[in-house]
């Protein structure tokens, strides 16, 4: 029996790997004939290191996200998806994208891109994807290639 998706999340921050998870869940939409569901956290820990909290830049930061998210609906639409929703969020992104999204919108199947932390990084703050990966509910992709399934050319 072939697995049938029908409400794919991507989690979209701007970032090389999240556009490459974008773009296969795209495809994997059409091909599922599936709800495409665009997700960006804004990290609340970031405001945490200012000194003193300032609402303009969060205003910023949602109004960033909501532009790109827009600009990820048209992409998306253009390349023949009909069923489109959007989410920005606030706080961690890890608990986020892998438990209260899923369950809330009834999710099966995640979508992200590689994290590009090292090593170090890893054993102090994990990765997304490494968290997403290990308390999702659902089925998770993580996206390290194009579409034609060759790894992406560093640039110099």
């Amino acid at each position: 029996m072939l697995q049938q998706y029908n409400r794919i999340m991507v989690a979209v921050d701007g970032s090389k790997e999240a556009e490459l998870a974008f773009k296969k869940a795209v495809n994997v939409a059409k091909r599922n004939d599936a709800e495409l569901l665009l997700v960006h956290v804004i990290d609340t820990r970031a405001f945490q290191t200012v000194a003193a909290f300032d609402s303009v830049l969060a205003e910023q930061a949602t109004e960033l996200a909501k532009k790109s998210l827009q600009e990820y609906t048209e992409t998306a639409n253009k390349e023949g998806i009909t069923k489109i929703s959007s989410v920005v969020d606030y706080g961690s992104p890890k608990t986020i994208i892998a438990k209260q999204l899923p369950k809330e919108k009834n999710v099966d199947l995640i979508m992200l891109g590689a994290t590009g932390l090292n090593a170090v990084e890893r054993l102090f703050i994990g990765s997304v994807s490494e968290y997403v990966i290990r308390n999702a509910p659902c089925d998770v992709l993580i996206v390290r290639t194009d579409l034609e399934n060759h790894l992406p050319k560093e640039k110099n």
